[in-house]
């Protein structure tokens, strides 16, 4: 058989989808698993929602639509934008609409970094980024995200990462898997450095809605930036819509069009009838979301004080997104475990726990010694309380 292309050896995937096949083959096999691996909400995209979509149906919204999105729906997130976003206004030409947030990661890479470019990114972060970076040939720098900073980037470190290659700075906030929220103070010296340095932004904000406490600070605010970067947001998070394939990202329109060709040349299109429910999702009722978050508030508050109650585990109490990020480090050593990977196929395969481990979003930083593990509360409090107690139980 020919070799496949040497590309493919530098492309990553998405873990939590590993783990959770493992969970499946498990539950199949009669074994009972309480899962925190998967970054979905466990509700039920809001009815109107649903709705919109079958009227579309029926109306004939089943045809291509343009590459860049329609117009109207372009024109509604653009709006949007405009109304969650401090000092920026986006025109409905700026918008590209794509199946999902997560291409815009991987078009994004594609129509703007070289081989040999270096590209910044948060780390412990989405998997994606990593894999991306490695993909398009470029260098992946990890930005590290400290414990004793709530998991937000040092600035100062920042600065110390650029060099004459870099091309790219990631941006995630509320952040996956650290649920850090990064503030307005530090996103003005970041867009300092942009600036200064000339470099491109990918600024991932689809948790934006997901947000405990003040105000969603974006570094879409700030003088120069609009025309440097792509603001990546989406419908899978804010209104329980992962299934649906729908994002976007916000952009100049010089980029739009490379962006645009990129969506012909894989996809051709989101599906029409899927960005008209997109529609109702932002002109529609919002009391959905807003419940849905205060719901993940009351999880989080009973997840970070259950796990603290284990000894040897440490847990932030995160400010967004729907992930704690404990630190078990002692765990691992009384427990006699290697790692936290280790810890975490205890946990699935003889507690019937599915968490993931820190080893699953990002190499580990020079010299980093802690170990972690990241579960998502993006579940019912009747199985958070479970698998508290089963870990309560087998960790003690």
């Amino acid at each position: 058989m020919r070799p496949y292309a040497d590309r493919m050896a530098r492309l990553g995937t998405e873990t939590a989808f590993v783990v959770l096949g493992e969970v499946k083959k498990l539950e199949a096999q009669g074994k009972s698993v309480v899962s925190f691996c998967i970054g979905e909400p466990d509700f039920d995209t809001p009815a109107n929602i649903r709705e919109a979509a079958k009227q579309a149906l029926d109306e004939g919204f089943t045809h291509y639509g343009p590459s860049a999105g329609l117009p109207d729906f372009r024109k509604i997130c653009a709006d949007y934008l405009n109304q969650t976003r401090r000092n920026v206004r986006y025109a409905p030409e700026e918008i590209v609409v794509t199946p999902g947030a997560k291409p815009l990661v991987f078009f994004g890479m594609l129509a703007m970094i070289n081989e040999g470019d270096e590209v910044i990114y948060p780390n412990p972060g989405y998997p994606i980024y990593e894999s991306m970076i490695n993909f398009v040939g470029a260098t992946p720098v990890p930005l590290p995200l400290l414990e004793e900073r709530e998991f937000v980037f040092d600035v100062a470190a920042l600065k110390r990462l650029i060099t004459g290659k870099t091309r790219m700075i990631i941006l995630n906030s509320p952040q996956n898997p650290c649920g850090g929220v990064i503030s307005r103070d530090d996103l003005a010296e970041v867009a300092k450095i942009v600036r200064e340095h000339d470099l491109w932004v990918l600024s991932d904000e689809v948790y934006s809605r997901i947000l405990y406490e003040g105000e969603f600070e974006s570094i879409s605010q700030f003088e120069g930036m609009k025309e440097r970067m792509i603001l990546i947001d989406g419908h899978s998070k804010t209104f329980a819509m992962t299934g649906w394939r729908l994002g976007y990202g916000a952009m100049n329109t010089e980029l739009v069009e490379k962006i645009a060709r990129l969506m012909t040349n894989s996809v051709s299109c989101t599906t029409t009838f899927i960005q008209i429910a997109g529609k109702e999702a932002y002109l529609g009722q919002q009391e959905e979301t807003a419940k849905m978050v205060a719901r993940f508030k009351r999880r989080r508050d009973m997840i970070v004080d259950g796990l603290n109650e284990i000894p040897g585990v440490r847990c932030l109490r995160p400010k967004g997104s729907f992930y704690v990020f404990p630190n078990v480090t002692e765990v691992c050593r009384r427990k006699g475990f290697a790692d936290s990977k280790a810890l975490q196929d205890y946990l699935l395969y003889d507690v019937g726990v599915a968490a993931l481990s820190r080893s699953f979003f990002g190499h580990k930083n020079i010299g980093e010694d802690q170990e972690y593990l990241r579960f998502s509360y993006a579940t019912s409090e009747e199985n958070i309380q479970e698998g508290l107690r089963r870990m309560k139980q087998a960790l003690v």
